[in-house]
């Protein structure tokens, strides 16, 4: 395999890893929350032995990584990310994206889909096109009021450390890159009030995965705020847009279970390159 090093497309930058000939489409990754593109923790570090045969492009969001801070209200915006996304689909990829990354993927594909060579969602961050069941709707009353009440004195130190410690789970080691991922997340455009037109997303021709964690291990307060409407709105996606759902131990599918993601994208990528 080869790692290609780094590479900027309209200032977005990303890791670029694999042949730098194929002749299959490349394949783009976006990341979630609180991390950055080949980020081993919470991004897509762990897949990087896909590209042993085709080219990955671990996209950095605005506000990640090396990527460059957004202006304006936002620090972080789904839909100016799948802009981003458009661009580096270039003359058609692969597409996956986790969590808010998921989001901005999905409004990608339906800006553009004759770009879009197939589509996983991991864990969708679309909750509200799923608000209509009654865990979704609760979360979704508790997310729109925590985000108007967050003190203006909060660090990115104490907002990732509350975060984690609020559910539960251990502290994110606070690295220069970490703290500014959370001091984005912080005045990032919420990506679970997005309005998604799953219709379009239905209609497109290319086959489609979503996957999701069945949160075994992970603390209660855990499940019961994230795992529990994230998997209802996992199930509600892949209904709604005609997609597998693929259920696979833990909360944090691709990095957690990094070899069965894996082999259910290269079988997604290999059908789809096959058609």
């Amino acid at each position: 395999m080869l790692a290609i090093g780094r590479g900027t497309v309209d200032r977005v930058c990303s890791t670029i890893v694999g042949p730098a000939e194929s002749d299959v489409p490349p394949a783009v990754l976006v990341h979630g929350v609180l991390a950055w593109g080949d980020d081993e923790t919470y991004g897509f570090g762990r897949q990087r032995p896909l590209g042993a045969s085709r080219r990955l492009i671990l996209m950095d969001r605005r506000g990640h990584g090396d990527s460059p801070d957004l202006d304006g209200a936002h620090r972080a915006d789904y839909e100016v990310d799948a802009a981003d996304i458009v661009e580096l689909l270039g003359d058609g990829a692969h597409l996956v994206g986790h969590s808010y990354g998921a989001v901005a993927a999905m409004l990608a594909a339906v800006e553009r889909p004759d770009l879009v060579r197939s589509l996983c969602l991991i864990q969708p961050g679309c909750l509200k096109v799923a608000e209509s069941e009654p865990v979704v709707a609760e979360n979704l009353a508790r997310a729109r009021a925590s985000q108007v009440t967050l003190p203006p004195e909060l660090t990115a130190e104490d907002y990732l450390r509350l975060i984690t410690e609020s559910v539960g789970m251990p502290p994110a080691e606070p690295t220069p890159k970490r703290l500014r991922a959370a001091a984005t997340s912080m005045r990032e455009r919420p990506c679970w009030d997005a309005d998604i037109p799953l219709e379009s997303l239905a209609a497109a021709p290319w086959p489609k995965l979503v996957v999701v964690g069945d949160w075994a291990g992970a603390p209660d307060e855990y499940k019961r705020l994230a795992g529990d409407p994230l998997t209802v709105t996992a199930r509600v996606v892949a209904d709604r847009i005609g997609g597998e759902l693929l259920e696979v131990p833990g909360f944090y599918p691709h990095v957690q279970q990094p070899e069965r993601v894996n082999e259910a994208l290269e079988e997604l990528w290999s059908r789809a390159d096959a058609r």
